[in-house]
């Protein structure tokens, strides 16, 4: 098998990347387009998470991770059991104190595997210091037999902007 090599002048460089950015918009399929089969029941299950932490309730916060879960958050990894032992009790003190608003929530499906992407802001009191941010999570999500579980969770956050 002979391979050709083709030299492009730099100067062509940006609308070859112009065309096929839009080679592979337009040639591939969209997920926005395609409702995902089982979003209400990824989505009750983010929302069993959230309930949990925001409740107190430990058992059901840990009931909704796999057990090989990973949680990042502020440049860290954490498997399932460091966050229960090192996290979890924190995440759910400042639920409680906080009020957390979701703006934006989209439900993605393939097959057994689904994430959802998430824009909120939150606001309130935490260890006596004013909480202002605009944050963003990823859920990796997996189907078993007892439900759909949360395999991975990314959080960020950061200050919110201040609105006039």
């Amino acid at each position: 098998m002979m391979m050709k090599i083709i030299l492009i002048p730099v100067r062509s460089i940006k609308w070859v990347t112009f065309a096929t950015a839009l080679f592979l918009l337009f040639s591939s399929p969209s997920h926005a387009e395609t409702p995902a089969p089982d979003a209400e029941e990824i989505t009750a299950a983010v929302h069993r998470f959230h309930e949990a932490l925001t409740k107190g309730d430990p058992l059901m916060a840990m009931a909704m991770l796999t057990a090989d879960a990973v949680i990042l958050e502020s440049g860290q990894k954490q498997t399932r059991e460091e966050y229960a032992r090192e996290h979890l009790a924190e995440d759910i003190a400042f639920m409680k104190a906080t009020q957390n608003t979701i703006s934006e929530f989209a439900v993605h499906q393939e097959g057994s595997a689904a994430w959802t992407a998430a824009s909120s802001r939150t606001s309130g009191t935490f260890h006596d210091k004013p909480v202002n941010s605009a944050g963003t999570e990823l859920m990796v999500l997996t189907k078993l037999p007892e439900g759909w579980r949360i395999r991975a969770i990314h959080w960020s956050s950061r200050k919110a902007p201040v609105t006039k």
